[in-house]
């Protein structure tokens, strides 16, 4: 990998739409929703490119990319996305058309709308298409069939612990899947629980402090808006546990948008979704799908590109739309 260069609190940040904070303070910047996040690790740099956007050179040069797409809701048919399926398919199109494939891929939950076999079916046969290994989280829609999951689990629990939560290691990173939808009441704060957090724990007793550390979940970690149970109640306590690795990147779904924070040794993402928008927080009455007039859609499904360079330079985060 290179010299590691830590991402998270360590360098002035300009964002397109977002403040530019020194290096004490912490970065939140919220861009309208999109199709994914196309990451790459090079010498240590993790570079993100969302899905629209060709970014042949940078792929090209990388020895390590992996993408990161959420929230495809299949199934979902209402006036906000009457066809979320449809977008899932444009979303994977865009990444088969790039001209280098990713390593593989996450996705971060709500791959379904109502964890209905037919659903899940319709969206393997998508996903899989991309011909890259695809590494799954649940979200909450996931998780609700009568089995409390079992449909899921059946899919993708294979070698997983708990209600799905595994780790992984590629090209000298640690990734870790954690579940934090499991008995979430609705509009609730998601949670890991007792014993996932145990596990955690002991998965870091055997990766370096210097190693770098992703981790990916549906709802996200820290408390991006509490009032709609947008946040994970013991998610400090998991963080708690990163606070001594040099480089932590922290990847979630769940609110449709994309959201960052850099706090300390970690930085936030959260991604965008493939089927539909939702409100910025405190924006609407509630959370849920946001329908804007059918000519518009795509110009809320975003692209964004997001260069991680050197400690004493400033990051570029630049967005455009799929209008």
């Amino acid at each position: 990998m290179g010299k590691q260069h830590h991402i998270a609190g360590q360098v002035p940040i300009k964002g397109h739409e977002g403040p530019e904070m020194d290096r004490r303070g912490a970065l939140e910047c919220m861009i309208w929703a999109g199709t994914g996040m196309l990451w790459t690790l090079a010498g240590g740099l993790p570079v993100s490119a969302t899905l629209g956007e060709a970014r042949a050179a940078t792929i090209a040069a990388s020895p390590f990319t992996f993408l990161q797409i959420s929230d495809s809701h299949v199934g979902f048919d209402k006036p906000a996305n009457p066809d979320a399926l449809g977008t899932l398919k444009e979303a994977i199109g865009k990444i088969n058309a790039l001209p280098q494939k990713p390593s593989f891929m996450i996705h971060t939950g709500d791959i379904t709308h109502l964890s209905k076999d037919g659903q899940f079916d319709d969206a393997d046969q998508i996903i899989k298409s991309v011909g890259v290994p695809v590494f799954y989280v649940p979200g909450e829609h996931d998780m609700i069939d009568d089995g409390q999951g079992k449909a899921y689990l059946d899919r993708y629990g294979k070698g997983t612990k708990g209600a799905g939560w595994y780790s992984f290691d590629q090209s000298g990173v640690h990734f870790i899947g954690l579940v934090n939808v499991v008995n979430l009441k609705a509009g609730g704060l998601g949670q890991l629980g007792p014993e996932q957090l145990a596990w955690l724990a002991d998965d870091l007793k055997a990766v370096s402090r210097s190693t770098p550390v992703v981790v990916f979940a549906h709802i996200p970690l820290w408390a991006v808006y509490p009032e709609w149970g947008w946040g994970t109640s013991d998610g400090a306590a998991a963080l708690a546990m990163l606070k001594d690795y040099g480089s932590v990147t922290i990847l979630n779904g769940h609110i449709h948008q994309t959201m960052q924070k850099v706090e300390g040794n970690a930085a936030f993402y959260t991604a965008r979704s493939t089927a539909f928008p939702q409100p910025e927080p405190g924006k609407a009455a509630s959370p849920g799908p946001m329908k804007v007039p059918a000519e518009q859609l795509r110009s809320f499904l975003g692209i964004r590109s997001v260069d991680f360079v050197a400690v004493d330079k400033p990051l570029a985060i630049v967005d455009r739309t799929l209008a």
